[in-house]
């Protein structure tokens, strides 16, 4: 690796100090076989480093994107790594791929999202959004069952398990994401078409059409957990299809606390009695 190879990893930290305990929902929970599990948090190590990368304040949009670069690179085989540990990550996660026989796009993906992070804001219709999500979520859920030995079919209803688990994502951090980073989710139509904008992100509660785009937002989450519904029942590893049940069941009330709750006035989450509710209703999948 020459200089200027070096260089573009650059000398900042970006690091947000966040893992796997500030995620919504299970990242390698114990329903996942110890076996897989390292691979699993080799995989969120290196998705967690590379979505810092997009959200740091340190990097200006080039110099977000070579560091993005760097890191495909390093996935790919094509360029060796530094010694640092962002970097390593995606040493780990190449090797995860390599060992397991997991498409290689499952990361690569993620940095196509990222990418586009680094330059663009605003979305101007649900089809875009959905693209993004083609990109920054769906790959999760194929990187868990191709690790799983999954059969193709179930990419369909992973993939809209993962872009609901995304838009809900959007809807909790819609007010931080304006404020930290200039960035908003929600179609810019949609808010026209209610007579609102961006700039009622900052206020300190819900405006009605302001709810209205929310609600409609959620219409479309409700929409694809029903096509998650199927999910479980064509996963063959029990684990991996409890797995899938619990967050399905995660997704569906969360969604439920997002219409009940404004995400403005405070942080939406799920509770203690949420995760439990959805593991009992999980249960059915094993019998």
């Amino acid at each position: 690796m020459n200089t200027n190879e070096w260089a573009v990893w650059g000398n900042e930290d970006v690091s947000s100090g966040k893992d796997a305990g500030d995620e919504n929902f299970p990242v390698g929970s114990l329903l996942i076989s110890r076996r897989l599990r390292p691979h699993v948090h080799a995989y969120y190590d290196f998705a967690r480093v590379i979505d810092d990368i997009v959200d740091t304040d340190r990097l200006d949009p080039k110099a977000k994107i070579a560091r993005l670069n760097a890191m495909e690179e390093v996935v790919l085989g094509r360029h060796r790594a530094p010694g640092r540990r962002d970097a390593q990550t995606a040493v780990r996660v190449r090797r995860t791929l390599a060992q397991t026989g997991v498409s290689t796009s499952t990361a690569t993906d993620l940095i196509v999202a990222f990418r586009q992070d680094a330059v663009k804001s605003r979305y101007d219709s649900w089809e875009e959004l959905a693209e993004y999500c083609r990109y920054s979520a769906n790959p999760v859920g194929r990187f868990l069952l191709e690790l799983h030995g999954e059969n193709p079919r179930t990419f369909g209803p992973s993939d809209a398990l993962c872009t609901a688990l995304q838009v809900l994502n959007h809807l909790q951090d819609c007010a931080d994401d304006l404020r930290n980073l200039d960035r908003c989710y929600l179609p810019r139509p949609w808010l026209e078409r209610e007579g609102v904008g961006v700039d009622d992100l900052r206020r300190s509660s819900t405006v009605p059409g302001l709810r209205r785009v929310f609600n409609a937002l959620l219409d479309q989450v409700d929409r694809l957990n029903r096509e998650a519904a199927r999910l479980p029942g064509l996963i063959r590893d029990r684990r991996m299809r409890m797995e899938a049940a619990v967050i399905i069941g995660l997704s569906r009330r969360l969604a439920a606390r997002l219409r009940r709750q404004d995400p403005l006035a405070q942080r939406v989450k799920l509770s203690r009695l949420d995760v439990a509710r959805a593991v009992a209703g999980a249960l059915r999948t094993l019998a």
